[in-house]
């Protein structure tokens, strides 16, 4: 296609792909993508636990089968049970292929998207995916999935039937210009199968049918779930497909604490685990199956994708409103007391929200960034015209009196008087911060922080709750401060940012707005990102966006790793170097005959 802005897309033209920017790696005749191993074995079982997972999934229990709702808890990697119309090759940052559609053609509007059905498509079941189906699963989706399906869909107007192999997705004119790079992924549903089921979110432990390479097997509720791969995958030899989806079963186990599922690890009862406990990683791996060789300890780079990991603080409560009383919590975590203690230096300090990225703001706004943010210029804290924030380098002490000093000088500058050690509003409402989290680990990093907020008079305290619980409160945004890791596309869109950032999730309960950011001008650069027609553009929108959230305080950064720390028993094949947008593991690897044998493993 040329390397042409998205919004120059050839129009009324059956196209095999789409590209944000520039050109597609793959043409329609390429048969394999170049990180595929097609001459890999298939068999065996993969038995891990995910360091990813989407819409309502949860790694420590389960207690739904579909995971494209809000309600409950369930299993991640449900999604390799369903084809889209398109999916993504992970060595390209913004590119899509046809799946389930053998062709897209836009609209000379760009309102409107028509896709052609491949005929061999099939559901699990057999019967072949329909334009019914198509057009069924997004209106349902629409207004019944997990907002972070359901909102891209807000200006859906409709899904029309064209033909029996041509589906139209119909938008209202106020969709982001690239929305249809992240609604073209989404699942595609049977239409009998929801009918025959007690409403969408009903039957919550009978799988949805679908038509992916895998199916759901073996199902432990809370505690085990496999997926079978479909030996006569109807895709398996597509493009986005030909060479990946090795193993026979791919399995999770379920626990409810990481040293539970380190101990299962160094058993072989889990064969493949990140880890993200940096004392583990240090100390953790002497055990005898190390020691032999058997298991393997390395690192992979990291993906080239913008990634945050922070801490929210819930502007929905009054008592956290004015960012000086944000900005003097973030000031109590004495992030260099902690990596040294806790971390043994294994992580690099968080400024921006899009670290490892080029989206990260930098020196003061020059050129076209100072222009976009100039438009905003009354809006915005003056703070933004600067150097951007960044956050606090303590002396390492643990208690860095100068910055503890700043905090306790913020909290007296946003009206708060201390009254009996503690901070108190003038209404006379204690000035208290529970922070919640989900497991044991986290509650031992988060201790020294809360002892710090203490010390300046903030009553802080943290409260560890069980999978269920904690997931509920998130979506229901029932907390003072949760922490939060996110990695984002390499090539943003509106509508992620929106889920993020933007005043119309604010109350949008599963949004990932966990903050309650709520501002005109932060929206006005949300829709920058979703109007950039050159990566260019796109940078300038998301460096500018990325200056004005740091100003505010809404999220706390807090630090990031450059690489996957990952252990393996060592029984599996791979092609290196890992493609550069995504790192799954069970889609990717394969059982390696003669290395199983060696360590006892056959």
């Amino acid at each position: 296609m040329g390397r042409v802005a998205f919004a120059a897309t050839p129009t009324d033209t059956p196209l095999h792909g789409l590209s944000a920017f520039g050109d597609l790696k793959y043409p329609p005749e390429a048969t394999q993508l170049d990180y595929a191993s097609p001459e890999a074995p298939n068999g065996g079982t993969f038995n891990f636990t995910p360091s990813s997972w989407y819409f309502n999934q949860n790694t420590q229990t389960f207690n739904t089968l579909n995971s494209f709702i809000l309600r409950g808890d369930a299993p991640p990697r449900m999604e390799l049970c369903f084809d889209s119309l398109m999916g993504p090759a992970l060595d390209e940052p913004d590119t899509l292929y046809g799946l389930v559609a053998e062709s897209v053609s836009i609209a000379a509007d760009r309102n409107s998207w028509v896709f052609k059905l491949r005929s061999q498509a099939r559901f699990h079941d057999g019967a072949p995916i329909t334009p019914e189906d198509v057009a069924a699963s997004y209106m349902l989706l629409k207004d019944q999935g997990h907002p972070d399906l359901a909102l891209p869909l807000v200006d859906l107007r409709a899904a029309e039937v064209l033909s029996s192999d041509t589906v139209r997705l119909v938008f209202d004119g106020n969709q982001s210009p690239r929305a249809i790079l992240a609604v073209a992924t989404f699942p595609i549903l049977s239409r009998a199968n929801i009918e025959d089921r007690n409403g969408f979110d009903g039957d919550a432990m009978t799988a949805l049918l679908g038509s992916g390479p895998y199916k759901v097997g073996l199902v432990q509720a809370g505690q085990t779930i496999e997926y079978e791969r479909v030996p006569d995958y109807w895709g398996r030899d597509l493009l986005l497909n030909k060479g990946l989806h090795h193993f026979d079963r791919i399995r999770i186990e379920f626990y409810r604490e990481r040293q539970a599922e380190f101990e299962a690890f160094k058993k072989g009862e889990i064969l493949f685990r990140e880890e993200y406990t940096s004392r583990v990683w240090a100390t953790g791996y002497d055990f005898p199956a190390i020691n032999q060789g058997r298991v393997v300890k390395r690192e992979f780079p990291a993906e080239k994708r913008p990634s945050m990991q922070a801490w929210a603080v819930n502007q929905r409560r009054n008592r956290f409103k004015d960012a000086r009383v944000r900005e003097a919590i973030g000031l109590c975590f004495d992030f260099e007391w902690t990596n040294r203690n806790l971390f043994y230096d294994a992580y690099s300090r968080s400024d921006s929200l899009f670290e490892r990225s080029e989206f990260g703001a930098d020196g003061p706004p020059q050129g076209d960034e100072l222009a976009l943010l100039e438009l905003l210029r009354s809006q915005l804290p003056p703070t933004v015209f600067g150097e951007p924030i960044m956050q606090p380098r303590s002396n390492g002490s643990g208690r860095d009196r100068a910055l503890l000093s700043r905090a306790q000088s913020l909290l007296g500058d946003a009206g708060f008087e201390r009254r009996d050690g503690f901070f108190h509003a003038r209404e006379g409402e204690r000035l208290t911060l529970e922070m919640l989290v989900n497991d044991d680990g986290l509650a031992r990093r988060d201790a020294p922080f809360v002892e710090n907020m203490r010390a300046i008079g903030i009553d802080a305290s943290v409260r560890l709750v069980d999978p269920a619980q904690y997931q509920a409160r998130q979506a229901s945004f029932d907390f003072d401060m949760i922490s939060v890791a996110a990695s984002f596309t390499a090539t943003p869109t509106r509508d992620e940012m929106e889920t993020f950032f933007h005043s119309k999730t604010a109350n949008r309960e599963g949004s990932r707005n966990l903050p309650g950011i709520a501002d005109p001008a932060v929206d006005a650069l949300v829709d920058a990102v979703g109007r950039a027609e050159t990566r260019e553009m796109l940078v300038v929108a998301m460096r500018a966006l990325d200056r004005v959230l740091r100003a505010r305080r809404d999220w706390i950064p807090q630090y990031y790793l450059a690489n996957h720390r990952a252990s393996f028993w060592d029984m599996f094949g791979f092609k290196e170097p890992k493609p550069d947008y995504g790192f799954p593991v069970e889609r990717l690897w394969w059982v390696d005959a003669a290395k199983a044998k060696a360590i006892g493993k056959a």
